[in-house]
């Protein structure tokens, strides 16, 4: 099985996840995609996070689909490094560059105002409602 060593080192956990789960999550991708939308004129900060997010969410929506969730520890990084496995070869710059965004969202939340370009920010929300 593919996820076998994410299941091993603990970053996965095999669950049963309810399908009104799953499309609750899907929902929560939607709201953030509408909510950076309406944010990019106004702060490119939180309109790249929450684009970011928007694509974490489908992503564990995929994920519980599949009957897997992330550990809590790491639980970003787990369910990218999850979703590069199942999206394959085909999608490996796609997922590169979300794994790149996940830690410049860090950086831009936690260290750094005025971090995200207008260009950043319009390209992750691009790639978010493409994907």
């Amino acid at each position: 099985m593919e996820y076998d060593e994410l299941l091993k080192s603990g970053r996965i956990r095999k669950e049963k996840v309810s399908r009104p789960e799953v499309e609750q999550v899907l929902a929560l991708a939607e709201r953030d995609l509408q909510t950076a939308r309406e944010l990019i004129e106004r702060d490119l900060d939180w309109s790249f996070a929450v684009a970011y997010d928007a694509v974490l969410q489908a992503s564990r929506a995929y994920m519980f689909a599949q009957g897997f969730r992330p550990a809590s520890s790491e639980s970003h990084k787990n369910t990218l490094a999850f979703l590069r496995l199942a999206m394959g070869k085909g999608y490996e710059e796609l997922m590169t560059y979300f794994d790149r965004m996940r830690n410049k969202r860090h950086r831009a939340i936690y260290e750094t105002a005025g971090l995200i370009t207008e260009t950043e920010a319009r390209n992750i929300l691009e790639k978010a409602e493409g994907s």
